[in-house]
């Protein structure tokens, strides 16, 4: 009988809950980020890093892309409530992973996880979110401005469509 790894015991009692390092790993650097961008930028203030990318200091109220950023203010709770929902349902989800499944499906939730509490301090402290990345191509195209959560949360929902295609077989794997 082989002896059994702490690792192990963790994974069998609680799940892949041990992931959520990688959540508080993306709301520090979220919120280091955001720090330095308030204490350095005034709002609308930009700063050239490379011919494609500036970082520009914006709020948004709204959701993603300035989704309802003009709103009476009612998108606020709204965006509050969704982010500590989406953050439960992802806790007991990680919490209910049992046996052998792949890194991208936990690593996937917790970046979720992390961008989505991110996101809701920002609301909390703030009442709007600190968005300051921005890319275009030269003058002609412009992507909206996000930040580090934002980029979290796509990463995230990245990995577990790719989970999901290579647990489908659609993707072939190595091996």
């Amino acid at each position: 009988m082989s002896a059994v790894t702490p690792a192990e015991v963790v994974g069998s009692r609680f799940g892949r809950l041990h992931w959520l390092w990688l959540s508080v790993v993306v709301i520090a650097a979220d919120q280091v980020s955001k720090a330095l961008i308030v204490a350095t930028l005034q709002l609308f203030e930009r700063r050239e890093w490379l011919p494609v990318l500036e970082i520009t200091r914006l709020h948004n109220r709204g959701a993603a892309f300035s989704f309802l950023n003009d709103a009476s203010g009612w998108q606020h709770y709204l965006f509050l409530g969704l982010a500590l929902v989406v953050t439960t349902g992802i806790t007991v989800w990680l919490a209910r992973l049992k046996g052998a499944v792949s890194v991208l499906l936990p690593a996937g939730l917790s970046l979720i996880a992390g961008g989505a509490l991110g996101n809701a301090i920002d609301r909390v402290a703030r009442g709007y979110v600190v968005d300051f990345i921005h890319v275009h191509w030269w003058q002609a195209w412009y992507f909206p401005a996000f930040n580090v959560a934002d980029a979290a949360i796509t990463i995230g929902a990245a990995l577990l469509v790719l989970d999901s295609l290579l647990e489908s077989g659609r993707v072939p794997q190595r091996g």
